[in-house]
Protein backbone atom coordinates (compact mmCIF):
# COMPACT_ATOMS: atom_id res chain seq x y z
CA UNK A 1 0.00 0.00 0.00
CA UNK A 2 1.51 3.52 -1.37
CA UNK A 3 0.53 6.46 0.79
CA UNK A 4 0.87 9.80 -0.65
CA UNK A 5 0.69 13.46 0.00
CA UNK A 6 -2.22 14.96 -0.91
CA UNK A 7 -0.82 16.92 -3.92
CA UNK A 8 1.13 13.80 -5.12
CA UNK A 9 -1.94 12.19 -4.88
CA UNK A 10 -3.56 14.82 -7.08
CA UNK A 11 -1.31 14.62 -9.26
CA UNK A 12 -1.20 10.60 -9.98
CA UNK A 13 -4.69 11.16 -9.87
CA UNK A 14 -4.81 13.88 -13.17
CA UNK A 15 -2.39 11.74 -14.85
CA UNK A 16 -4.56 8.36 -14.44
CA UNK A 17 -7.66 10.41 -15.80
CA UNK A 18 -6.24 12.01 -18.49
CA UNK A 19 -4.35 9.06 -19.78
CA UNK A 20 -8.65 7.59 -20.06
CA UNK A 21 -10.10 10.90 -21.69
CA UNK A 22 -9.89 10.84 -25.28
CA UNK A 23 -13.00 13.30 -25.25
CA UNK A 24 -10.39 16.11 -23.71
CA UNK A 25 -7.45 14.95 -25.44
CA UNK A 26 -9.52 15.01 -29.31
CA UNK A 27 -10.31 19.02 -28.41
CA UNK A 28 -6.50 19.52 -27.61
CA UNK A 29 -7.32 20.11 -23.82
CA UNK A 30 -4.24 20.39 -21.64
CA UNK A 31 -3.77 19.36 -17.77
CA UNK A 32 -1.76 22.56 -16.58
CA UNK A 33 -2.15 22.34 -13.11
CA UNK A 34 -3.65 20.16 -10.05
CA UNK A 35 -3.94 20.10 -6.52
CA UNK A 36 -6.55 18.84 -3.97
CA UNK A 37 -9.92 20.67 -5.23
CA UNK A 38 -8.09 22.80 -7.85
CA UNK A 39 -7.63 21.70 -11.58
CA UNK A 40 -6.21 24.10 -14.17
CA UNK A 41 -6.96 23.62 -18.17
CA UNK A 42 -6.76 24.78 -21.40
CA UNK A 43 -7.47 24.55 -24.59
CA UNK A 44 -6.99 26.94 -28.00
CA UNK A 45 -9.82 27.96 -29.82
CA UNK A 46 -9.98 26.02 -33.63
CA UNK A 47 -11.73 26.68 -36.64
CA UNK A 48 -14.14 23.73 -36.84
CA UNK A 49 -15.06 24.90 -33.08
CA UNK A 50 -17.00 27.92 -33.96
CA UNK A 51 -20.26 28.66 -34.76
CA UNK A 52 -22.34 30.33 -36.79
CA UNK A 53 -21.60 33.91 -35.70
CA UNK A 54 -17.69 33.28 -36.00
CA UNK A 55 -17.10 32.54 -32.27
CA UNK A 56 -16.06 29.75 -29.93
CA UNK A 57 -19.56 27.68 -29.96
CA UNK A 58 -21.04 27.59 -26.32
CA UNK A 59 -20.66 23.74 -26.41
CA UNK A 60 -17.11 23.88 -26.41
CA UNK A 61 -16.86 26.36 -23.56
CA UNK A 62 -18.32 24.03 -21.47
CA UNK A 63 -16.65 21.00 -22.65
CA UNK A 64 -13.52 22.90 -21.54
CA UNK A 65 -15.22 24.07 -18.06
CA UNK A 66 -16.55 20.47 -17.42
CA UNK A 67 -13.51 19.00 -18.19
CA UNK A 68 -11.62 21.06 -15.78
CA UNK A 69 -14.77 20.36 -12.96
CA UNK A 70 -14.44 16.61 -13.22
CA UNK A 71 -10.09 16.90 -12.97
CA UNK A 72 -10.48 18.92 -9.54
CA UNK A 73 -13.16 16.98 -8.05
CA UNK A 74 -11.40 13.55 -8.79
CA UNK A 75 -7.88 15.30 -7.23
CA UNK A 76 -8.93 13.76 -3.95
CA UNK A 77 -8.47 10.34 -5.81
CA UNK A 78 -12.09 9.41 -5.22
CA UNK A 79 -14.37 8.62 -8.76
CA UNK A 80 -16.68 11.58 -8.77
CA UNK A 81 -18.60 12.24 -11.05
CA UNK A 82 -21.20 15.11 -11.86
CA UNK A 83 -24.61 15.54 -10.42
CA UNK A 84 -25.70 19.32 -11.98
CA UNK A 85 -24.28 21.64 -12.81
CA UNK A 86 -25.07 25.73 -15.19
CA UNK A 87 -22.76 27.83 -16.92
CA UNK A 88 -23.28 31.71 -17.72
CA UNK A 89 -21.39 32.80 -21.05
CA UNK A 90 -19.88 36.41 -20.15
CA UNK A 91 -17.82 37.36 -24.05
CA UNK A 92 -16.97 35.46 -27.11
CA UNK A 93 -14.12 33.49 -27.29
CA UNK A 94 -12.07 33.85 -30.38
CA UNK A 95 -10.75 31.79 -32.86
CA UNK A 96 -7.28 31.65 -31.83
CA UNK A 97 -7.34 32.15 -28.34
CA UNK A 98 -6.46 30.12 -25.97
CA UNK A 99 -9.21 29.42 -23.12
CA UNK A 100 -8.31 28.98 -19.72
CA UNK A 101 -10.80 27.07 -17.33
CA UNK A 102 -9.73 27.34 -13.35
CA UNK A 103 -11.85 24.82 -11.07
CA UNK A 104 -12.17 25.54 -7.35
CA UNK A 105 -13.44 23.31 -4.67
CA UNK A 106 -15.96 25.95 -2.88
CA UNK A 107 -16.94 22.66 -0.39
CA UNK A 108 -16.83 19.04 -0.16
CA UNK A 109 -19.55 17.49 2.68
CA UNK A 110 -19.89 13.35 2.84
CA UNK A 111 -20.18 12.65 -1.48
CA UNK A 112 -20.92 15.61 -2.50
CA UNK A 113 -18.94 18.61 -3.82
CA UNK A 114 -19.57 21.98 -5.17
CA UNK A 115 -16.69 23.29 -7.61
CA UNK A 116 -16.63 26.71 -9.05
CA UNK A 117 -14.55 27.42 -12.76
CA UNK A 118 -13.96 30.40 -14.36
CA UNK A 119 -13.01 30.23 -18.07
CA UNK A 120 -10.55 33.45 -19.41
CA UNK A 121 -9.02 33.95 -22.26
CA UNK A 122 -5.11 34.40 -22.43
CA UNK A 123 -5.60 38.42 -21.18
CA UNK A 124 -7.38 37.35 -17.93
CA UNK A 125 -10.85 38.63 -19.88
CA UNK A 126 -13.62 36.48 -18.35
CA UNK A 127 -15.66 33.83 -20.79
CA UNK A 128 -17.85 32.21 -18.69
CA UNK A 129 -18.80 31.15 -15.10
CA UNK A 130 -19.72 27.60 -14.42
CA UNK A 131 -20.85 25.86 -11.19
CA UNK A 132 -20.83 21.95 -10.74
CA UNK A 133 -21.81 19.85 -8.22
CA UNK A 134 -19.85 16.38 -7.78
CA UNK A 135 -21.14 13.23 -6.22
CA UNK A 136 -18.53 10.23 -5.39
CA UNK A 137 -19.30 7.15 -6.67
CA UNK A 138 -17.17 4.57 -4.68
CA UNK A 139 -13.40 3.55 -5.77
CA UNK A 140 -10.66 5.43 -6.21
CA UNK A 141 -9.35 7.01 -9.75
CA UNK A 142 -5.62 5.80 -8.86
CA UNK A 143 -4.54 2.19 -7.01
CA UNK A 144 -3.37 3.92 -3.83
CA UNK A 145 -4.37 4.72 -0.56
CA UNK A 146 -4.25 8.70 1.23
Amino acid sequence: MTVLHPQQLAELAGRTMFERDPASQALGMTLDAIGPGYARMSMTVRPDMLNGHGTAHGGYIFMLADSAFAFACNSHNANTVGAGCSIEYLAPGRLGEVLVAEALEQALQGKTGVYDVTVSDHEGRRIALFRGKSHRVGGMVADVVA
